[in-house]
Parts: structure tokens; sequence; C-alpha cells
């Protein structure tokens, strides 16, 4: 039998000096252990796979307990903004006491804003002529490549009156610049036509070229490459004041002003044909740095400015005042085109000098050898443009190029030019087109 009764279990106590009432566990065979697993209904492999799950648990929770030992620890904290204080681990503070270096890149650092080696130390200056925005223009970007300002021309009232405005002395004449360093370098600012280019400037010493007119005849002509910067704005000094503001360098304000004025002036009072949107900008932003509360205002006194030193001026000064000329060559026309505009708050009053005007413009004309000659008289509160007549050629050639416009009185001298305000672009491209469109002069 395979149970051992209870007498020979107790004899065997007896025996062995035990008391036959002590509880004996006896010990099982290995037949008895398979019996009793058969009747459990578990299988070896059943009871191995809970081993292995059981010592699987086990191993996690070690391997839990020790990271949690390892990320602990009670002597490094951060304070976030909040004021929140957060424990920092054993592996934030080795890798924060660890020599990281700053820069990940073998890329240099390169500063956004390097003054051009050609412009350092240069002398800027603006065309004959010499309006608001070459004046400005020159000055601000004097300011900002580190050089010098110096006049074409004599300055006029409008130009006189921002100098004075914002107290800033007249910059010298390029002859007297010259005249110190005759091989001075020349940066030309709104203009690049040796036409409007002082006669004392050496073209060999031009370095550079700030504009924002069109490259038509008669374009300076270099043997090497030169800084160039050519933008289609209402203004030169936009160009600069922006180039100050994109290398996130502050004008003085005195400079400031100066721009401003200049923009003012190129783009009537922002209200002209050639005004863009960074005009506009700029503008905003030159009134923010120069303390400017009223542009409205400033833009009224300045066109006061110009318009009173026009009712003192000549014919003769009326005629050559703001003149350019511009050279053509087609099949059936070859020659110079002159086109001078006289900008005021008045028009009526410099019209009603036209019997004064009409000799002087046929004089000029003879003068400087020209094919045709025109005068604009600009209305810039208005902006309204009138177009004066010397002769034959300018009649045809105007009936051309402004077909849509009428002449205005009988002895056909007078043509109303509506809202065409602008020579750079409403009344050279017009001239431009009519003649390329095979104009010819009359015999």
């Amino acid at each position: 039998s395979n149970v051992t009764s209870v007498s020979e279990a107790g004899s065997r106590a007896s025996v062995e000096g035990a008391s036959p009432h002590d509880h004996v566990v006896p010990r099982r065979s290995r037949a008895e252990m398979r019996d009793c697993r058969r009747r459990s209904g578990q299988s070896p492999y059943t009871i191995f796979f809970n081993f292995l799950l059981t010592a699987t648990a086990s191993i996690i929770i070690i391997v839990l307990y020790c990271l949690s030992l390892l990320l602990r620890t009670n002597q490094y904290y951060d304070d976030d903004s909040h004021g929140n204080v957060r424990i920092r681990s054993i592996i934030e503070n080795v890798l924060r006491d660890r020599e990281i270096p700053k820069e990940i890149t073998t890329v240099p650092k390169v500063d956004l804003f390097v003054v051009p080696e050609a412009l350092k130390g240069a002398v800027f200056v603006g065309h004959l002529v010499t309006d608001l925005d070459s004046v400005g223009g020159a000055i601000g970007a004097a300011a900002l490549y580190g050089g010098r300002a110096a006049l074409a021309s004599e300055v006029n009232s409008e130009t006189a009156f921002a100098l004075e405005e914002w107290g800033m002395e007249k910059p010298p004449t390029i002859e007297e610049v010259l005249k110190e360093n005759p091989d001075a370098k020349i940066c030309l600012v709104d203009h690049q036509q040796t036409s409007q280019m002082n006669p004392n400037i050496n073209p060999d010493n031009v370095v550079g070229v700030i504009d924002h007119h069109a490259l038509q005849s008669k374009t300076i002509v270099t043997d090497r490459p030169i800084y160039i910067d050519i933008r289609p704005w209402g203004s030169m000094s936009t160009i600069i004041a922006h180039t100050f503001l994109t290398h996130q360098r502050r004008p003085p304000m005195k400079v400031a002003g100066m721009m401003l004025c200049a923009i003012l002036s190129d783009t009537l009072n922002l209200q002209g044909p050639t005004t863009t949107e960074w005009d506009r900008l700029i503008v905003a932003v030159l009134s923010e740095i120069a303390q400017v509360d009223d542009i409205q205002f400033l833009a009224t006194q300045q066109f006061k400015a110009k318009s009173k030193e026009l009712a003192g001026l000549s014919a003769h000064g009326l005629v050559n005042g703001d003149q350019k000329s511009f050279s053509f060559k087609t099949e059936k026309f070859e020659g110079d085109v002159g086109f001078a505009v006289v900008e005021t708050t008045d028009d009526a009053v410099i019209i009603d000098r036209l019997g004064d005007l009409l000799p002087e413009i046929v004089a000029c004309k003879k003068e400087k050898e020209l094919s045709a000659l025109f005068l604009a008289v600009v209305n810039i509160v208005s902006l309204k443009g009138t177009l004066l007549l010397c002769g034959p050629t300018e009649l045809s050639l105007a009936k051309m190029a402004f077909s849509e416009c009428t002449v205005a009185n009988e002895s056909s001298t007078l043509m109303d030019l509506g809202k065409r305000v602008s020579r750079k672009k409403d009344y050279i491209p017009a001239i431009t087109r009519a003649i390329k469109s095979g104009w010819s002069k009359p015999m």
C-alpha cells in the first residue's frame, strides 16, 4: 500500500524516541508527486512558465528600484520662472558639468553688415543741379559707410530749409574736396549718367553708385567692377535708410531728419507716382527717429521754401534749374532731348511767365545743342502737370508721346498733362517710347 499506517508511524516514532502523537509528514516518492500533479491539472511546462514570469517581474522591479536610486539626488535644484523647485538628476548634473562646445557647427559666424572696402573713406556726391534727395542721401550714405558728403552744385532753397531745420552744416563742394585730395574715391548718389556728373570728377575714381533711376543714355562706364545699389524706389534716401535698418543700425536724429525730408521731396509727400510701399514704411520709421509728429506740416513747410525761391528766379534760372538731357539713336532720329521740371505749390505764377520762358527755352536749346527741350511745370499740391512747348519739334514729339493729352492754348505752346507729374515715371518713358516707335523730327 502507498499509504503508511498510523501504527507503523507510531512504532517508528517510538523507536526513534519521538512521541507517537507527534504529527509526522511522510516523504513522497517521485511517483506520488507525479500523481499529485496529474490530479491538480498542472503540467511541468505550466509550472516552468509561471516560474519564469515571476522571475522576470522580480528583475524588472529590481531594475526600476536601482534607476530610482540613480536618478534621485538632494544636492542640486533648479528654479523655473514661476518659482517651482525641481530636483536635478545625477545624469543632468553630469551633462551640465561636462564642457560642451558653444558652437556646434564648423561654419564661421558672419557679420551681417560689413562696410564694402571700396566705400570706406569715399566721397558721396550727388548730381548737378543738386536737389534735396542728392544732398540728404549723400549725408546719410557718409554716416552709414564712414565717408564724406559733398555737393556737386549749390543747394536750392528747399535743401537749405532742411539743413537749417535739422541743424546740419552744408557739405563742402566737390571742388573743395578734390582740391584737398585729387585722387579721392567717389561714390555717385542719386545719379549714374555722366551728363549729370560734376565735370571735376574723374570717372576712373568712381568706386560706387547708389541710385533709383533707370539705366538710360550716358550711363557711366568703368574699367573695373564697382559697388552698385540701384533700386526702383521713390527716393535714393529710402535706399540708404533701408540699409541702416536692415543692418540694425540707427541713423542719428539729424541724419534721419535729412533723409526724411529728402524722401518727402522726391515722392511729393508720398503722393507722387514713383512712391512705393518701401518709401511709406521708411518715412514712418524715420519720423519716429527724428521725432516728427506732423509729417504733413513738415512737407508743407519745405514745399513753401521751394516755391519761395522760384518766385524770385529769372527765366534762365527756371529753365536751367532742374534740367536733364537724354540721348537717343534710332533709324529715324539721333540726338539729345532735354527735359526741365519746375515743381511749385502755385503753378499759375510760373505759367503766367510764359512770354519770358519760351524764348529762354529756345536759347538754352541752341546753347546746349539739343534736338528738343521741354519744360514741365508741376503743381506739387494738386499733382497736376503742364508742358511748355517752344517749337514745332517739341509739339510733334509731345503729341506722339502724350497722345491722350490736349493742347491748352491757341498758340500750341501749352499742353495739359493731367496727373502726369514725374519726369522719371511719366515723362521720359513716354518720350522714349515715341522715339523708339519711329518718331522723326519734322522738317
